[in-house]
């Protein structure tokens, strides 16, 4: 069954070079397809793409991205990071494998946390690959629940309860519109007993869990200051299978007016969706739909 939810990465020019690297990075994965942008007829902030690679869609083990092929006007960032689970349950050799791993996508990246050993895993980092994009590598618990290879986190920013109010709204929201949708565990800061944390808000989490239409998401309020927060180079589409589901997502998701563009949209916590129809015109076929689809904030289908 197709992914209801689909990471997408923004990148600087870059798209094609970005997934080249994954694809030789991860040992499970595949390109699934290419659109580009229309030879003629472009807006004049986009004609030097025209013809170029506009989105790829690819697959790294069980969950699908896309990468969009933009401009310099968004980046990646921690806001939105992807652990990688290495189960020992499931491969002997998982963590020599995460040692593999993390070194290619260490070589030109920043490293966040330190590999090594911590209280919720014996093996786990934090790093910023050479694009910006953010990966927690761990091994797992054997004996826990099992968890799909790559889980996408939200990270709230710090002093309130964002985490904990985001997977309430996303859990009822998806619930109602596809089903298999829940909150799991939550673990607030206060429950950790560790003194650098202990006169965090009430409430705060320092981890959780949930399901959006059967895919498997993390959240977590940040527990010390960030100098940065959710931004387009990151987001999240939803593909609708008709007005009505477009209309109910954007009508509880889209908070911010002027972010609201060609189908994105923010939340009141900042997180940036795309709320698009599953099956919409390739615009390399049909540049007249993609022109149309310029001129929208919320996407009218029958008008494309």
């Amino acid at each position: 069954m197709s992914p209801r939810i689909v990471p997408s990465l923004w990148f600087d020019h870059a798209a094609r070079e970005a997934v080249d690297f994954y694809l030789s990075a991860f040992a499970d994965s595949h390109e699934l397809s290419v659109s580009r942008y229309p030879t003629a007829g472009l807006p004049d902030f986009q004609t030097g793409f025209a013809g170029d690679v506009l989105e790829i869609r690819f697959r790294l083990g069980d969950l699908e991205f896309s990468a969009i092929n933009a401009g310099s006007e968004f980046h990646p960032n921690p806001s939105i990071s992807f652990i990688l689970n290495f189960d020992p349950s499931r491969d002997d050799a998982a963590g020599s494998r995460l040692d593999e791993l993390w070194k290619i996508l260490a070589e030109g990246g920043e490293v966040r946390m330190e590999l090594g050993e911590y209280p919720f895993s014996p093996h786990y980092g934090w790093v910023e690959d050479r694009y910006g994009v953010n990966w927690q590598l761990m091994v797992t618990d054997p004996t826990g629940e099992p968890r799909p290879f790559i889980t996408p986190e939200l990270m709230f920013p710090f002093g309130d309860t964002c985490a904990s109010q985001a997977a309430d709204l996303y859990t009822g929201l998806f619930s109602s519109l596809f089903g298999e949708s829940a909150v799991g565990s939550r673990a607030p800061y206060s429950a950790l007993g560790d003194p650098s944390t202990a006169n965090l808000p009430e409430g705060m989490l320092a981890y959780s869990d949930l399901t959006l239409a059967g895919q498997w998401f993390a959240a977590m309020d940040s527990g010390f200051p960030q100098d940065f927060t959710f931004t387009e180079g990151v987001s999240l589409i939803v593909e609708c299978d008709d007005q009505t589901q477009v209309d109910r997502l954007w009508d509880a998701l889209s908070s911010v007016p002027e972010a609201e563009a060609c189908g994105w949209c923010k939340d009141r916590f900042g997180v940036s969706w795309q709320i698009t129809p599953k099956d919409a015109p390739d615009p390399a076929i049909d540049p007249r739909a993609y022109r149309r689809l310029l001129t929208m904030k919320k996407i009218i289908i029958a008008d494309l």
